[in-house]
């Protein structure tokens, strides 16, 4: 009976200069200067610290409590890297939505991740990955314009109809000289279920 021992260890060397090689042309593809695993600061998820801006202002505002309405629409924000005043839109999954609330009306787990009423949450619906947009002032709800699940910002973004299989995943805030600003991660993926 032949000994097949060296041939399992040279293939298991084989397989380990193979990936090792592979990772060698990964890290000369990384762009100059940009160290393996770090991800483009644009497109990481809002991180502790960053700081808010509306859509679309060129000036980087940081928004404030008083700039969210009081029980009237949705604002849509971005994060922002505070070091390098980087926006984080590098992809539409970093999307937030603010909506500002009496913290009388918030239930106390969402109270805690609340900054003065103001309440965030991934723009990104969880059943199709359409963008959460509406906001239903006579019920005080946000809705998915595709397939119109409505969840209750009040409370945990708790879904209140509509195919979603999930309630959105929410941003906690705090503030900080005035400013809205990132207090911790996601409480979940942010992301869909292909339907």
């Amino acid at each position: 009976m032949e000994d097949n021992t060296c041939g399992c260890r040279a293939a298991a060397i084989d397989r380990r200069a193979i990936i090792q090689g592979g990772l060698a042309v990964g890290a000369s593809l990384a762009a100059p200067g940009a160290a393996l695993g770090q991800a483009d600061p644009a497109t990481t998820r809002p991180r502790p610290g960053d700081y808010l801006v509306k859509d679309e202002d060129t000036s980087k505002k940081p928004l404030t409590p008083a700039d969210i309405p009081l029980h009237k629409t949705i604002v849509s924000a971005w994060a922002v890297e505070p070091n390098e005043n980087i926006v984080r839109k590098g992809s539409r999954l970093n999307g937030i939505i603010l909506v500002r609330y009496e913290n009388s009306e918030l239930t106390p787990e969402t109270l805690s991740r609340a900054a003065e009423g103001v309440v965030a949450y991934t723009q990104i619906c969880t059943h199709n990955g359409c963008d959460v947009t509406d906001y239903i002032e006579a019920e005080r709800v946000v809705q998915c314009g595709c397939h119109f699940t409505k969840y209750d910002p009040r409370d945990s973004a708790r879904i209140i109809e509509g195919p979603a299989p999930r309630a959105l995943p929410a941003l906690p805030l705090k503030v900080e000289n005035g400013k809205l600003v990132v207090a911790k991660a996601y409480t979940d993926r942010v992301g869909f279920e292909q339907a």
